[in-house]
Order: structure tokens, then C-alpha cells, then sequence
């Protein structure tokens, strides 16, 4: 039959008129006839299609309410699969781990198992769909060619043989199917409203009926087009050049739809991830949205918080993923100790402790974030403390930290909180929620619970109430109190909607052919009436025909999905093919968003006067920032605009440099003078540095390039230590710290730490050698020192010991200089230690009084600047 042109509305009357009239021509009363509609949204319509015709109405169901009305949910037995894919997962590792060839398969190739155990669930959940579409009384022969379907394990392919055989076996565990009941029922009559295909439930149920029946079949016939040369609209089509047009140009259409009063529109969720951002951007507009899609539970921030608190348990867990657990909302504490996080995370970053186990072994010398340390190592520990444990042990230890913390009532308060609760089955108490699953005594580690948790909460759909609360009272398709209706397009058939517009109308996401992974041969699955893909791809094509049918659609379809192209729909070319038939096209969209002039606001370099913010204290790095950019010193000096160090295991060079420098301190702090021989010396700093890095949270093993390094420095080092001590220099002191308040500053204080002090030439120390250790090229250093004017850090401290009248030589090492180490000496340094004095003296007036701070634009220092976008560098129009 070809599909009618009647809005959805007035098919749903037409539909009630020939029931009513076959109803007449049988003589049964429609009191005791029951009608059965493919899926609960099109309820409240037949009911109120049939309710206006006055009478006795019909009892209009679908097979899964139906079933539900005539007894009560049926739990599973021990061991029999549950239809629940994150427990039933559960099931099936434990139960191939049983097998010999299973546990070995596990030690071997564990991702390949968990793949395994993913597909043995999908086919085991298929067959037992496919076994409950089977009449009760045929079900035993349908087991039994089932089985013998299947192929022996052996020879190539035997392990997905085997498999197939397991979901054969586990899937006969599972009973009685609900729908069972529909079989025992014995109405006046079966009527059954077809569309999207036939069901095989119902065309079973109908086929051992002892009542009449009648099937109203509102599909098309075969692969025919509805009659649009008779009333309906053509269809508007527009590809658009990216995600963010794509979704901008379907929220402007449903907006439009809206504007001109055509409401409800259905916007279909093809494609979820544009369909999120379209409603946002609807959302942003004030339209009202039902979304019966939802979106996965896993995606909200109670889930989040979760999955970060057992991610931080994990046996090589960082120090990141501490604080993204402390930071989620779930990890948010009752203990006062927790108010130290900020402080926890500060020394972590300062001193690079990137894993959550270096935590562990590390005393921290901060009080605030040692309190914090052991408080989360504490609620940590509770997971960390068995190997393995059943499920409901996990949980109610999980359900520990949740309430001790704080976060369980944060998560009741929260509705998405509530949800992951439920699911989780900690609504009533520990353990409350696997039992139903019969996974409850079988004990897993912590990796099997923490995905257990995973896929759980990647299983579950999330739907706000406020979607609920506009779906009015009227039986629950909500379409009456919504703006707009996110739906699939399978559930769009036969509702009156306005308007639909659809993104996603590409080859991906609309009428592409799905990859066939089942366990069970196509073979089989035909023969045993299993739904195959070109069945459910069938099935999608009648849902789209039935689209066009509403009054106002709208295709739309990006060009690409980030470097992959993307074409268009084979539906939408099968349609706009049949309209070239005719003479006719796709109509082209035009967009309905309004244009909006802006005036041209070009971005102009602007300095910063802030004569109040100057700093109490100036180092050589503050300064050298403030000669290299003073919009720079602006940002992080005087506002404190600062990056972050990462916590990750990537150690990068200057890790390396601030390790050699600790390692050289404590070497020449025990090493009153010079070793008996070079071996020795060579021996005391590989001890300091074995010493210093056991302290530093480093990992041996990311550290391992780094002490390859170090072990070439060693001799290198020695050598030019015992060289210099002959003659005549000796260590006095390393990481000395000085200040001074020069007069001309006006109380702004100097300060600084020194890598090394040595005594030259003399026993008294007439002259004392400043070295800064350096881990750059010697290149850089030489060309840093060739003026004396622009070289800032030996200058600085230079100005800082001079102060007690001793003579100053100042000096960078490098200590990756080969085949030896070479100072580069800062010639003339007390000189350029009191034009520095000057130029601070200078340039500290000239702020106070109220110069800009410019930014400089140019040059090394604003290409690695992390203050870049703060002064909009890359936005400027000179």
C-alpha cells in the first residue's frame, strides 16, 4: 500500500474507523478486543483516537506493557543470563575463566578475552530475544535446530564456534520469557498496528490464536516512495561545511518551525553527539525539550566523579587522577584534612610527584598537604585493601568512601547522583544492587568491579526530570507539552508531528549497512528468524518513509567528521533519485538565521599601568621578565598569573636540571674536601644522586634516560672539580640565600639563591666565585655574557653578595659541556652589578609613576610566553 498523505492526526482517526468497521463486520464487541501499537509512544494517540468515537474502547497495549500488566517481573535464576549487559558481562568472564582454554586465553591476550566475553553477551542476548518471538509450544524444536545450526569448534574460526555454542547453552538457562503470557491470553480478538516492519512477537502470538485477527499495515510496500507528486512536501536538503554549522543550522530550523507556530517539531536523533549540541544551542533559545533518547549515564558528573574515585585506585594510578577524584564533587570530604587539597596539589606540582604510589612512600614537609596526603591514601586504601573481593564487598566499601567523604549525599542531592546510585544498587544499602544479577558471591579484583561499574553506567541512559515534567499527563508520549521531541526515527512513525528536522542525513548515521560481529552465522540467524542487519536496515528505511509524510522536513549532513569525509545517505539519494523521476528535486535549504552587523573592533597592543602592584620582592627571573617583556612581569608577577606543572611521568629536561642541581648540593655538602682519589669522589656522587632520586618521587624507570646522562657527567664532573680545587678554589657553600634593600629602591628588597659559592686564590677567601649550574648549551651562555649589560642573573647576584665588600667573580657551568666542563665567566661583573642597581632603580621609578607596561610582541620571549593570551598577541591588527 502506498503511504497516505493524511497528517499523522487524522491517520490515527482513519485507523480507528476501519478497526470499528472490521470489529462491526466480525460482530465482537470492542470492550474485549486488544490492539496492540509498536511502541509506547503512539499509546495516548490510539487511545485518543478511539476514545473520540465514544463506546467501549479496545485495550490498546504494546506486547512489553501487556506483559507487564499480566503478572509480575520474572527474576532469573543462578547463573542464567540477565539481559543486563554490564552484569551478564560479569558472568561471562568468570564462566570462560572456568574453562582451561579460557584462562589461558585470559593470561595470553586479556583484551582479546574481554572482546570475547563482549560478544558471547551480545550473542546470547540475541538468542534469547529470538527464542522469546517463538511460540511457547514450538520453542524445543526451535532450540533444537538451533543447535544443531551449529558448527563443531574445531579448525579455523573455532574459538568463535565455541562461544556460539556457550550463548547457545547459557541462553536455554534463561527461562520463560515475559511475553510468554501473551501466548495464554484469549481475547475476542488480536488487532495489531504495523509500522517499521513486521515484529515477530506478534505475527507468533497471532499465529496460535484461537481469535480472529487483523493487521493494519501502514508501511509502504517493497521499496516504494510515497506518492509526492500528491500533496506532500518535498523534502529541504543542505550539507553544511562542518559539526558546528551542522548544529547550528538545525537549531535555526527548529527555531523557525517554532517562530511560525508549528509545534511539536521532532528533531531526530540520528547522530547523538550534534543532536547534544542542537540542544544546548535550543535550550540557550528557551524552548522547551523532551528528549526521549536521554544520553549515557557514564557522560554526566556524578558518574564522573565515580569512575575518577576508582580510577585513582588503580595500581599505577597518578597523582592527576588523585586530584581529578578530590576535585569531582565525589571526593569533596567532611574531614578538615580535605580542605588541604589545593595545598596537596601545589607541593606535588613544585616537586613533581606525578604517581599516586611516590605519594605514598613521600613525607611531606608542608603541613596542610601532608594532613591531606594521609586523609586520601586513608579512603584510597579501603579499595586498595583485599585482592579479590564479590562484588557486594566493593560496593560497600565504595559505599564507604561515598558517605564518609561527603559525596554520597552530594549524589542524592544530585539528580543524575540519584540515578548512578540506583543502578549501582546502593539505593538501599551496600550490596543491594548485583544480588539481583546473581553476580553477588563470585569475587573479582578490583579491575573486574571497576568495570563492572564502567559498563554499567555506560549502559544507562540519563534523562533529566524537566524532560519529564513537559511530557504532560496524557500517557506518556509528551509531544503535547514540548516545544520540541528528540526521538530516534523509529519512534517518529505515526505521530503527529509539525515539522521534522534531521541531522546525521550522511552515510554514516542514516542508512548505512551495520558491521555483522555476531557469533552466530547469517546462515542461522535467517533461519531462526534471528533479526539480521539488512532486516534492521529494512526496518530503518520504512521508519524514513514514514518521515516524509509529516508536513515540513528538513535533511541536513555535514561534509566530513574531522579528517574522514562523509556522504550522503543512501536514503536521501534513493529519494532525491525518485524525484528526478518525476522531474522534480530535493528543495535547497535556505537558512532562517538572522544576519547581525558588527562593527569591526580591531585588537590593538594596549599596555597595563599598575603603580600600586609592584612587588615587595624582585628576583633575577622576575626581573629578567620584566626586561624581556613588561607586560609579561605584568601578568605573572604583579597578578600571579601562573602555569601549572604538569603531573604526568613525561620527565622533562628541566625535572632533570633541578634533580642535578639537588644531587651536586648534597654531594659537596658531605664532602668536607677532596676524596683520596677521583674513584672515590666519582662513588660519594653516585651515591647523592641514587640518594636523591629514592626522595624525589621519580620513577626509576622514566628516569632511566636521565641516569644514563648522569652517568657520562660523573667523570666529566670530577675531573673538572679536582682540576679547579689544584688551583686553588674550594666549595664554601651551595643554595645560599641573600637579600638586600639598596637605598635607590625604594623598599623594594632583592633576593635570590645561589647554586654554589667558592673561595678563589686565597685561604681567607678574599674573592669568592659565584656559579649558577646551567644544563643548556655552553653556546647560549657565551652569547648571554659577550655584553656584560645584557646579562642579567650573574649581574643580580652579583649585586647581591657584593654588598659586604668582598671581591665577586661570577661564572655559568655547564654541566653537558664535552669532552669537559668549561666555565663561562661574566668578565667585569661587579661593574655590571651596580649599572643593574641603576637600571632597577630606573626602571621601578618609571612604574611607580605610572608607565605602561607594554607587551613587547616579538622576539623568543613571546613565543614561549605562557602569559600569550592574556595580551592577545595573536589577535593583533597593528
Amino acid at each position: 500500500m502506498a503511504v497516505s498523505t493524511a497528517s499523522n492526526s487524522d491517520r490515527w482517526v482513519d485507523i480507528a474507523g476501519r478497526i470499528d468497521t472490521w470489529l462491526a463486520s466480525q460482530a465482537i464487541e470492542p470492550r474485549d478486543t486488544v490492539v496492540l501499537v509498536p511502541f509506547v509512544q503512539l499509546l495516548p494517540h490510539a487511545r485518543r483516537a478511539f476514545g473520540t468515537r465514544g463506546g467501549l474502547m479496545p485495550r490498546i497495549e504494546t506486547t512489553r506493557t501487556l506483559a507487564a500488566a499480566l503478572g509480575p517481573a520474572l527474576l532469573p535464576s543462578a547463573g542464567a543470563p540477565t539481559l543486563d549487559g554490564a552484569a551478564d558481562a560479569v558472568l561471562a568472564r568468570q564462566m570462560l575463566t572456568l574453562q582451561s582454554w579460557g584462562a589461558q586465553w585470559r593470561r595470553s591476550d586479556s583484551r582479546g578475552f574481554d572482546r570475547g566475553a563482549v560478544r558471547l553477551v551480545a550473542a546470547t542476548h540475541e538468542i534469547i530475544r529470538a527464542a522469546a518471538d517463538v511460540a511457547p509450544a514450538s520453542r524445543d524444536d526451535w532450540w533444537a535446530r538451533l543447535r544443531d545450526s551449529c558448527a563443531p569448534p574445531s579448525g579455523p574460526g573455532g574459538r568463535e564456534r565455541a562461544l556460539a555454542r556457550i550463548a547457545i547453552e547459557w541462553a536455554a538457562l534463561a527461562g520463560a520469557a515475559p511475553t510468554d503470557r501473551l501466548f495464554a491470553l484469549y481475547p475476542s480478538a488480536w488487532i495489531a498496528i504495523r509500522a517499521g516492519g513486521t515484529d515477530r512477537m506478534i505475527d507468533a502470538v497471532f499465529g496460535s490464536a484461537r481469535s480472529p485477527c487483523l493487521v493494519v499495515d501502514t508501511d509502504v510496500a517493497s521499496r516504494e516512495w510515497p506518492d509526492i507528486d500528491s500533496g506532500l512536501t518535498v523534502p529541504a536538503y543542505a550539507e553544511c561545511a562542518g559539526f558546528e554549522q551542522e548544529a547550528e543550522a538545525a537549531a535555526a530550523q527548529v527555531l523557525e518551525h517554532l517562530g511560525r507556530g508549528e509545534r511539536p517539531v521532532v528533531l531526530l536523533a540520528a547522530d547523538r553527539v550534534v543532536v547534544r549540541r542542537i540542544r544546548a544551542l535550543l535550550e540557550r533559545a528557551g524552548a522547551s525539550i523532551l528528549d526521549e533518547t536521554g544520553w549515557k549515564l557514564s557522560t554526566t558528573r556524578a558518574a564522573a566523579g565515580v569512575m575518577a574515585l576508582l580510577a585513582a585506585t588503580e595500581r599505577e594510578a597518578t597523582t592527576d587522577q588523585l586530584f581529578a577524584w578530590l576535585k569531582s564533587g565525589s571526593g569533596v570530604p567532611r574531614d578538615d584534612a580535605f580542605a588541604h587539597v589545593a595545598a596537596l596539589e601545589a607541593v606535588c606540582r613544585k616537586r613533581a610527584i606525578w604517581r599516586i604510589d611516590a605519594l605514598a612512600r613521600s613525607t611531606l614537609d608542608h603541613r596542610e598537604a601532608e594532613a591531606g596526603r594521609r586523609a586520601a591514601l586513608a579512603w584510597l586504601a579501603l579499595l586498595q585493601g583485599a585482592a579479590s573481593r564479590p562484588i557486594v564487598a566493593w560496593l560497600e566499601a565504595l559505599g564507604q568512601i561515598l558517605d564518609g567523604t561527603g559525596a554520597l549525599s552530594a549524589l542524592q542531592a544530585d539528580e543524575a547522583g540519584r540515578q548512578v546510585i540506583g543502578v549501582l544498587g546502593l539505593a538501599h544499602g551496600p550490596g543491594a544492587g548485583p544480588t539481583r544479577f546473581g553476580v553477588a558471591d563470585e569475587p573479582v579484583l578490583l579491575a573486574g568491579f571497576t568495570q563492572w561499574v564502567d559498563e554499567t553506567l555506560e549502559q544507562a541512559t540519563f534523562r533529566p526530570s524537566n524532560d519529564a515534567d513537559v511530557a504532560g499527563g496524557d500517557g506518556g508520549d509528551g509531544a503535547d507539552g514540548a516545544d520540541v521531541v528528540i526521538t530516534p526515527l523509529a519512534r517518529a512513525m505515526l505521530r503527529p508531528f509539525a515539522a521534522a528536522v534531521m541531522p546525521g542525513a550522511d552515510d554514516r548515521h542514516l542508512g548505512a549497512y551495520a558491521a555483522d560481529d555476531s557469533l552466530l552465522s547469517s546462515a542461522t540467524r535467517t533461519a531462526l528468524g534471528v533479526v539480521t542487519p539488512a532486516e534492521r536496515l529494512q526496518a530503518e528505511w520504512l521508519a524514513f518513509v514514514h518521515l516524509l509524510v509529516l508536513p515540513h522536513v528538513t535533511l541536513l549532513r555535514r561534509r566530513s567528521e574531522g579528517a574522514e569525509p562523509l556522504s550522503t545517505s543512501p536514503f536521501v539519494e534513493q529519494l532525491s533519485l525518485s524525484l528526478a523521476e518525476r522531474g522534480r528535486k530535493l528543495r535547497s535549504w535556505t537558512d532562517p538565521s538572522r544576519q547581525q552587523e558588527v562593527a569591526v573592533q580591531p585588537v590593538r597592543r594596549l599596555g597595563a599601568v599598575a603603580a600600586t602592584r609592584l612587588p615587595a620582592r624582585l628576583s633575577a627571573t622576575s626581573y629578567e621578565a620584566l626586561r624581556a617583556c613588561p607586560y609579561r612581569f605584568f601578568a605573572t608577577r604583579m597578578l600571579g598569573v601562573k602555569e601549572d606543572a604538569e603531573l604526568d611521568g613525561d620527565l622533562e629536561k628541566r625535572d632533570y636540571g633541578s634533580w642535578l642541581h639537588q644531587v651536586l648540593h648534597t654531594f659537596h655538602e658531605a664532602r668536607p674536601r677532596p676524596w683520596e682519589s677521583a674513584e672515590a669522589d666519582e662513588s660519594k656522587l653516585r651515591a647523592a644522586a641514587l640518594d636523591t632520586l629514592a626522595g624525589s618521587g621519580f620513577d626509576a624507570a622514566e628516569f632511566l634516560p636521565w641516569s644514563s646522562a648522569f652517568d657520562a657527567f660523573v667523570p666529566r664532573y670530577v675531573s673538572w672539580l679536582r682540576a679547579r680545587e689544584a688551583r686553588g678554589a674550594s666549595w664554601m657553600q651551595g643554595e645560599a640565600r641573600f637579600s638586600i634593600k639598596p637605598p635607590a629602591l625604594g623598599g623594594v628588597e632583592l633576593e635570590g639563591v645561589i647554586d654554589r659559592i667558592d673561595a678563589i686564590g686565597s685561604d681567607d677567601g678574599a674573592t669568592v666565585e659565584l656559579i649558577d649550574y646551567k644544563t643548556g648549551s655552553a653556546q647560549s651562555l657565551k652569547e648571554r655574557v659577550a655584553d656584560p649589560f645584557e646579562d642579567t642573573q650573574l649581574a643580580f647576584y652579583a649585586a647581591l653578595v657584593a654588598q659586604d665588600g668582598q671581591a665577586v667573580k661570577a661564572t655559568y657551568l655547564p654541566l653537558e659541556g664535552r669532552p669537559e666542563l668549561r666555565e663561562v665567566e661574566h668578565h667585569k661583573v661587579a661593574r655590571s652589578a651596580v649599572a643593574l642597581i641603576e637600571g632597577i632603580a630606573i626602571d621601578l621609578s618609571r612604574i611607580r609613576s605610572g608607565a605602561d607596561l607594554m607587551p613587547l610582541g616579538e622576539g623568543a620571549a613571546c613565543r614561549f610566553c605562557e602569559a600569550r593570551g592574556l595580551c592577545r598577541r595573536d589577535h593583533w591588527n597593528e
